[in-house]
Parts: structure tokens; sequence; C-alpha cells
């Protein structure tokens, strides 16, 4: 079973929950609050950032497989229609049926032709909607660790003018993710 990862912000908030119960100042407790509550979101919004990025890799995945297969039908319909040239230089009795059959094929060809080509261009803009969306909500992500960083700063330097900024990134955390959901 592979080994959980640490979330590198883990040892602070530990560090941060222990100054905050042997502190009888109350805003340390804020902190303390503030903190687990960051990295709550950022757990989070990894998570669906993570989610983001696999749907947009396994949608990239059968675009490519869609664009490899119209290239292919792309492939059959020329060589359907130099058969065709090639039978029109030859007298054959049948030459007419053949030919009809013939361009059956190549009107069968060229239509799922375009049905695979649309579906191809779904699946990639597909893709990069997904990927667009992971951006916005990695994005989150670093707010809420910078600001959970903040926060160790404030409780060690008990310092609080650098609670506000820790405030402010993780308003900008939760803006980016709710932009990217």
């Amino acid at each position: 079973m592979p080994e959980e990862m640490e979330s590198p912000t883990e040892r602070v908030e530990e560090h941060i929950n222990e100054a905050a119960h042997e502190a009888k100042e109350n805003w340390l407790r804020w902190c303390a609050m503030l903190s687990a509550l960051f990295a709550v979101m950022a757990a989070l919004s990894g998570l669906i950032a993570s989610s983001y990025a696999n749907t947009a890799m396994l949608e990239q995945i059968r675009a490519s497989d869609q664009w490899g297969y119209y290239q292919a039908k792309g492939i059959k319909a020329l060589v359907v229609d130099a058969q065709n040239n090639v039978l029109k230089q030859f007298p054959q009795p049948d030459k007419a049926e053949i030919a009809n059959t013939e361009n059956d094929k190549l009107l069968r060809y060229k239509q799922e032709e375009e049905a695979i080509h649309a579906e191809a261009e779904r699946l990639t803009q597909a893709s990069e909607q997904h990927m667009t969306q992971h951006e916005i909500v990695a994005r989150a992500v670093t707010c809420f660790q910078v600001a959970i960083a903040m926060i160790a700063i404030v409780v060690l330097t008990k310092r609080r003018r650098f609670l506000i900024f820790s405030v402010g990134l993780g308003i900008a955390g939760f803006v980016f993710f709710a932009m990217g959901i």
C-alpha cells in the first residue's frame, strides 16, 4: 500500500495548534482556527485541482485517439479514391457497378470523418477547459499554503500585522477556489 504524503504545512499547523493551547492570548486561538480552515481548504483545493488535471489528461488522450482515427479514415478515403481512378483507366464490363460501390464507400468514409473530427474537437476543447480550471484551483492551493505559513510567522514572532497579509491570501485562495469550481 502506498505511503501517504505528508502535507508541507502539517508540521507548521501542529506547532500553531500547540502554541494556541499553551497561549493565554485569545488571538492565538484564532490563528490556530484560521490555520486549520486554510489547511482544509488547501487539501480540498488540491484534490479538486488534481481531479481537473487528471480529467484534462484523459480527455487529451481520447482526443489524440480520435485524431488518429480521423487520419485513418482519411487515408482509407484516399485509397478508395485512388482505386476508383485506377479502375476508370481499364475497360471492365461491370465498371458502373464497381464505381457506385466505391463511391458509396468514399461517401461513407467522408461522413464518418466529419463525425470523428467533431468529437476530436470537442474532446480537445474539454481538455483545455479542465486544464484551465486546474490552473485556477492550483492558485487557490498556493494562496492557502502561503497563508498558513504567514500565520506561522505571526505565531512565532507575535507580530499581528502579518495576520492581515495571511487573511488577504486566504481570501484570495477562496476567490480562486470559487472561480475554479
